[in-house]
């Protein structure tokens, strides 16, 4: 049984200008030892998710449904009292921004042996102190006794996230839930973190879910990605399938718009076209098609479902393209074609009715 199960999901927002839809229908799983990569644009849905996972979204406004099974437990069914046992103990997060999650007036050490002491009540306050040091050391912070004496305000943001690390750990979780975790670094410290929350989940063999903006962050440490758009999922596999043979637009977007070291340092970034679309206005149909460059008019009226892509059952993906195309086009931009390019091969191999990959072969590609 997966220690994460989440089943068609939705969390809706009643607002003034009518309801945001900010996730519509999510469902995938997390097993234990494992890392689940979530991608995807700002206003994508990855967020909410895992705040409603931690119970966070829970408001007057709001209208949740669906399942989220930790371990066996719909937490949607938990109580205000059941979700602070585990909020913090069994499900740990890292916020996106350390300094503001960390409050400024205690110091560090302190904030995280409150969190040792939260769940653990029969620990003194000197055992959840030598707790802390102990977790601060664990994630690389110099002088740990020392710097748990310290604010937050004295420490780099690479140390507050280290320190935020330490701090979810703490109480040794089942899941932990990273939300942007190297926002705001330098490449060298994002590596650092990445690599830190990899050694630190084998060591305690938590399940992980990354959230991020960039599919490259997630290269090295998802064992499964889910790329999600305007509160869907809209592929989901291996992370090695996502990286060699997606089959989505939007995700072929996500690829051809982060720096890669097998091209030339003058080669530009592909960026996708147009803006998001509100959450509150979603377009008809497949909710990608007024930025997809291969939309055909079914996109504009009929929604894709998640389905399998090809003879993979763990790849699935929600576009009108059948399988064939798909692989074509990526073949297409994998050999150095612009989207604009690929498209237009796209489309005169479907108006001349040849079989994408026989056509592929002719034109030498």
């Amino acid at each position: 049984m997966p220690l994460l199960e989440i089943k068609d999901l939705r969390v809706h927002f009643a607002t003034e200008d009518g309801l945001v839809k900010a996730v519509d229908g999510v469902s995938y799983e997390v097993e234990r030892g494992q890392t689940l990569g979530i991608v995807g644009e700002s206003g994508s849905g990855k967020s909410v998710s895992s705040l409603t996972v931690m119970g966070l979204t829970r408001a007057p406004n709001a209208h949740i449904s669906g399942q989220i099974l930790f371990d066996g437990q719909d937490l949607l069914m938990a109580s205000d009292d059941e979700l602070r046992r585990i909020r913090g103990n069994d499900i740990a997060m890292i916020f996106q921004d350390p300094l503001s999650s960390l409050h400024p007036f205690y110091k560090v050490g302190k904030q995280i042996a409150e969190a040792v002491r939260t769940h653990n009540h029969d620990v003194s306050k000197a055992q959840a102190w030598d707790r802390a040091v102990e977790m601060l050391g664990l994630v690389g912070i110099p002088e740990p006794r020392k710097r748990a004496d310290a604010y937050p305000h004295e420490f780099s943001g690479g140390m507050r996230q280290r320190a935020m690390i330490a701090m979810a750990l703490s109480n040794n979780p089942k899941l932990l839930i990273a939300d942007e975790p190297t926002t705001a670094l330098d490449v060298t410290v994002q590596a650092q973190i990445l690599e830190l929350i990899d050694r630190l989940q084998s060591e305690f063999d938590a399940a992980v879910v990354i959230i991020t903006h960039d599919l490259g962050v997630v290269a090295e440490t998802a064992d499964d990605i889910a790329v999600m758009y305007a509160g869907r999922i809209v592929e989901k596999a291996r992370a090695d399938t996502i990286f060699h043979g997606p089959e989505h637009p939007y995700t072929w977007g996500l690829l051809g718009s982060i720096p890669r070291l097998d091209t030339a340092r003058d080669e530009e970034l592909v960026p996708i076209p147009g803006r998001p679309p509100s959450l509150i206005n979603l377009p008809t149909g497949c909710s990608f098609h007024p930025r997809c460059p291969y939309v055909r008019d079914a996109h504009r009226r009929v929604e894709p479902e998640l389905a399998p892509a090809g003879d993979d059952p763990s790849h699935r993906v929600a576009c009108l393209l059948d399988h064939r195309t798909r692989q074509s086009v990526w073949a297409d931009l994998r050999s150095g074609r612009t989207p604009e390019e690929a498209r237009r091969l796209e489309v005169d191999r479907r108006d001349a009715g040849l079989d994408p990959a026989v056509a592929r072969a002719e034109d030498g590609a």
